[in-house]
C-alpha cells in the first residue's frame, strides 16, 4: 500500500487559488503533479472554510451591534 503524500497548507492554497484563476480543476491539478481527486478536495475545504469564515463575520458584526445597542441604553 503507497504512503499518502503530505501537502503543506500553503500549497494547498496555492493550488486552489490556480484552479480558480484557470477555471479548469483538472488542468490545474495535472499542471501540479496531483490529482483531480485531491484538488477538488481542497476546494470543497477551501469553500466550506471561507463560507464558515463570511457566517462568523456576520454574527460579530451582529454581536458588535447588539453591545452598541445596549451600551447606549444604559447609559
Amino acid at each position: 500500500m503507497p504512503l499518502r503524500k503530505s501537502y503543506p497548507e500553503a500549497f494547498k492554497r496555492e493550488a486552489v487559488q490556480l484552479a480558480k484563476e484557470r477555471g479548469n480543476l483538472s488542468a490545474a491539478a495535472r499542471d501540479l503533479g496531483i490529482s483531480d481527486n485531491t484538488l477538488h478536495n481542497w476546494k470543497k475545504q477551501h469553500d466550506q472554510l471561507q463560507r464558515e469564515l463570511r457566517r462568523l463575520q456576520e454574527e460579530n458584526a451582529i454581536l458588535k451591534k447588539a453591545v452598541g445597542i445596549f451600551v447606549v441604553d444604559r447609559q
